[in-house]
């Protein structure tokens, strides 16, 4: 990505087509759009890209199951359509993940579920089988059900209760975070302008109609004038924030209400599995357990939330749940002490008003446009993001009478890479590099060329997980990164898998990457100890740390997270 004060520089020099707000998945896809149709386009985030829900879902590309359930069709129907073409646009990020549904007690696999993923196979049936070089592209295979050895060998975790059998499916899993950066570098080569750490505070108005936003850099101070002919607010769950009088009154549009999802990791060995469960979690709910970047993932939870929205801690009672339908079906004990981490995030579902409806209102996007031509798309969940971002600029190419197609069906998201392609370094193992090309794809050798530069930057940030320093130096001269938690949460994800570790005082691991980031940005060592502390307390009011939750061998005490705001 160009650097911040590149950004800077053009957002008060030029003016552009489109304005867009918000800087997670959904706003990183109509940049892409609208730049890819020609359009020049300004992209303001005002925290980290990917700061909000966009890197705090389930890592899942899918098309729903439970969605069945509500006979919501065109929604899976959609979203599944759009798994296949992710997997196959950006195969290093979106990738096929087997399922199972088990059975137990010499009993078959569910017949409801059976008939569930009957229509899940005949939706996902609509597919392109070969790329235009004639290469196979990835279709999911029909779903069978497997017998009791193949289901113990797919979860470990389960051989201990002796499972009958197990309906096998497809779905597809990526890192969310590193998606969304993709998508902004792809619309970057486009041309558009983004930059994170720019609040949008309000609308510029010439004659009634919205020709730009007010914004205020967070970091370097000072407000300053947006210009843009076409404003599109892409803020997910802060959506109704912006102009709220304008949203509500004018289109008459529903009120967001945010559901807050919870997610725990788990070190592989303590719940091994190679593929997912879905598990049982009571009145008729079920939870998903993943294996994810060498850990093991337990979620989600879905209730109403009121609290803040800048920082979403997991409530105690959600970890208890998640944690008490694991024990029940995996027949295991695990507990707070036992988990690498916690996270939660708001999804912004749609609320009508109707009190029979549950919290899971709707999963559909909206787009709503008021008087001032301020265009505003939420809802929706990270599947369907490139729809979402169509339906915005489809909106704009109607208003001005273009013929201006969409294209992003077409357009690759990175350069995939294999991790044989790589440049050997010293000091960096095979797990390092293939976890490197499933990051960044081709982009991985501009990694490993800062590794190469010393045995600090070659080494790993947590001894079992492949993340290198290095990342955190590429990510600060690259990626628009300023602080400790950009890196720990986003541009890798070892916030979320090695919490306890890396936010336990005089965390090593912390401190590599507080120096390489210093050695990209000028830190001293005092400043690399203001960053330390930061990181500390974005790990405290984000909840990373359940109470209870140690290191092995570490004697120092775990964080705990803050109460929850009301």
């Amino acid at each position: 990505m160009i650097p911040r004060a590149d950004a800077l520089s053009a957002f008060e020099s030029e003016e552009f087509d489109v304005v867009v707000i918000g800087g997670g998945i959904t706003g990183a896809g109509v940049a892409l759009d609208a730049a890819s149709r020609g359009y020049s386009v300004a992209l303001v985030e005002k925290a980290d890209y990917a700061s909000g829900t966009s890197s705090r879902s389930s890592k899942l590309v899918h098309g729903g199951l439970r969605y069945l359930q509500n006979f919501d069709l065109g929604l899976v129907r959609e979203a599944l359509l759009e798994r296949q073409l992710m997997v196959n646009l950006a195969p290093h990020l979106v990738r096929p993940l087997p399922l199972l549904i088990p059975a137990f007690e010499g009993k078959r696999p569910d017949r409801l579920a059976g008939v569930g993923l009957n229509m899940y196979d005949v939706m996902a049936s609509d597919r392109i089988r070969r790329r235009r070089g004639g290469e196979e592209e990835w279709s999911p295979e029909r779903h069978r059900t497997i017998d009791a050895e193949e289901t113990k060998e797919l979860v470990p975790a389960l051989a201990s209760r002796e499972p009958t059998s197990a309906h096998l499916f497809y779905d597809c899993q990526t890192d969310d975070a590193r998606l969304v950066l993709t998508v902004l570098g792809e619309a970057e080569r486009f041309g558009a302008v983004c930059c994170n750490s720019v609040e949008a505070t309000g609308l510029i108005e010439r004659d009634g109609r919205a020709a730009g936003v007010l914004c205020r850099d967070a970091i370097g101070g000072g407000e300053f004038e947006l210009a843009g002919q076409h404003v599109v607010n892409a803020t997910g769950v802060w959506a109704d924030r912006i102009r709220p009088d304008e949203l509500h009154h004018e289109a008459e549009v529903p009120r967001i209400r945010p559901s807050r999802g919870t997610h725990l990791t788990l070190a592989s060995e303590s719940l091994p599995v190679v593929a997912g469960a879905v598990v049982p979690a009571g009145s008729g709910r079920s939870i998903f357990v993943l294996p994810w970047l060498g850990r093991t993932l337990i979620g989600t939870t879905d209730n109403d939330y009121e609290g803040a929205l800048d920082h979403v801690p997991p409530s105690g009672e959600d970890i208890e749940y998640l944690l008490d339908a694991t024990n029940s079906f995996f027949g295991t004990e695990l507990s707070g002490s036992d988990l690498t981490g916690a996270y939660a995030g708001v999804r912004p579902l749609i609320s009508t008003g109707d009190p029979k409806k549950s919290v899971d209102i709707s999963r559909k996007a909206e787009l709503y446009e008021t008087s001032s031509g301020l265009v505003t798309i939420t809802g929706g969940k990270l599947t369907t993001w490139r729809r979402m971002a169509k339906l915005a600029v489809d909106r704009i190419v109607e208003r001005e009478g273009r013929e201006a197609p969409c294209r992003t069906q077409e357009i690759p998201l990175g350069m995939p890479a294999a991790a044989g392609e790589l440049p050997l370094v010293e000091g960096v193992d095979e797990a390092s590099r293939e976890a490197l090309a499933a990051r960044y794809g081709h982009a991985a050798g501009d990694v490993l060329k800062i590794a190469a530069a010393s045995p600090e930057l070659a080494s790993r940030v947590s001894p079992d997980l492949p993340d290198l320093v290095a990342e955190a130096a590429f990510a600060a001269r690259r990626e628009q990164t300023r602080s400790v938690g950009d890196v720990l949460l986003r541009r890798t994800r070892l916030g979320l898998l090695d919490a306890p570790r890396l936010t336990a005082p005089g965390s090593e691991g912390a401190r590599a990457v507080a120096r390489a980031m210093g050695g990209a940005l000028g830190w001293d060592d005092q400043r690399i100890a203001v960053e330390l502390d930061a990181w500390r307390e974005v790990a405290r009011v984000e909840g990373l740390v359940h109470d209870g939750a140690a290191v092995p061998g570490a004697s120092s005490p775990a964080l705990e997270p803050e109460p929850e705001s009301a």
